[in-house]
């Protein structure tokens, strides 16, 4: 049986790892402050947790005190929403720390509460965000005492050039596939050509399935596990399907303004060029939530506060990176548990 992770020897284990952690956390800091950034703290209760069609939430009741009523609120999955509303009160460069939870999630890379490195930039195009990691990851890799990242053996050398490649060349080079040519709507693409060209390279489909669904099986078999393997490698170039929250790209309006870091194989970080329209963000929340209820029989509510405050937003640009699996690649460590202080205790 395996030992509680307070266990001295499980502890002794996993304490080089805990104090890597302890030291990167101090290295991004001091980062951003060289940047002039603002470091937030904003609450994890939210009156929506996130409206991303397949995350589940962690919900609560909220009582006042002495209040006869109370009402239903989330553990926020990002802290995205409230950081924008400081965006849009005016604070122009914040990062947050930030606890974020997400239920029935618990695998080597992913755990139920977990750290998010959240951060913004307006004025600032997603080149600039592709700078801060270069910067951001080659701190915490002089922090964790190592030249490279590594996880299941797959060696990431951050001191070589970085590469960038879009989805579509992605699909072409380790699936053969042009993903982009079976996209027949901007919203909800007929699945059929994208399932007929999974069948043919073996991959099975099934009769429900979505284009989204087939997507996501052919990238994780077939495009993931060779992405970031020499070098990080930032994925652009996204259907606009596929990205909620960001502004479409001005010289090809199905793609969205968006990339995706990945190191080792392993996805690391998810920016957006973010989207100020509060009319069109409002119908891509209730698009999503309609294709929720659809799918899992619930729905989440939308923040309000949120939609009134995108007009205020300036023009700008930001990033989340799992800090977790920065600092689990960082270390060479083997699961996302063993740089976590003390994981959520199983039941």
């Amino acid at each position: 049986m395996a030992l509680p992770a307070w266990h001295p020897l499980e502890f002794e284990r996993r304490r080089p790892f805990l104090e890597a952690r302890t030291r990167i956390a101090r290295a991004l800091r001091s980062w951003f402050e060289e940047q002039d950034f603002l470091e937030a703290d904003t609450p994890c209760l939210q009156v929506s947790p996130g409206l991303e069609p397949h995350l589940k939430a962690f919900e609560t009741e909220l009582a006042e005190p002495f209040a006869e009523n109370s009402r239903r609120l989330y553990l926020h999955t990002s802290p995205e929403f409230a950081m924008k509303k400081l965006l849009a009160a005016g604070v122009p460069r914040l990062f947050q720390l930030a606890h974020c939870f997400r239920n029935e999630e618990r695998s080597p890379t992913h755990h139920p509460e977990f750290t998010m490195l959240e951060w913004y930039r307006a004025g600032a195009d997603l080149n600039v965000l592709m700078s801060d990691c270069e910067g951001l990851l080659k701190a915490a890799l002089h922090a964790a005492g190592k030249d490279k990242f590594v996880w299941r053996g797959k060696a990431c050398d951050a001191s070589r050039p970085w590469r960038r490649m879009t989805v579509a060349e992605a699909f072409m080079d380790f699936a053969g596939i042009d993903v982009l040519a079976s996209i027949s709507d901007k919203d909800e693409p007929d699945p059929r050509p994208l399932a007929e060209s999974a069948r043919k390279i073996g991959l099975s489909t099934q009769p429900g399935d979505r284009w989204e669904d087939i997507f996501f099986r052919l990238f994780l078999e077939k495009i993931e596990p060779h992405l970031g393997s020499e070098v990080p490698t930032f994925l652009i170039g996204y259907p606009l399907c596929m990205a909620a929250l960001a502004r479409p790209d001005p010289a090809n309006a199905e793609l969205a303004l968006r990339f995706e870091l990945y190191v080792s194989g392993l996805e690391l970080a998810n920016a957006f060029a973010e989207l100020t329209d509060s009319n069109e963000q409002r119908r891509r929340f209730e698009r999503d939530q309609k294709l929720k209820e659809r799918l899992y029989g619930k729905t989440y509510p939308i923040d309000e506060d949120f939609l009134s405050a995108l007009p205020h937003m300036p023009e700008c640009s930001g990033i989340a990176l799992g800090f977790d699996r920065l600092v689990m690649l960082a270390v060479h460590a083997d699961t996302i548990d063993d740089v976590i202080w003390l994981p959520v205790i199983r039941p």
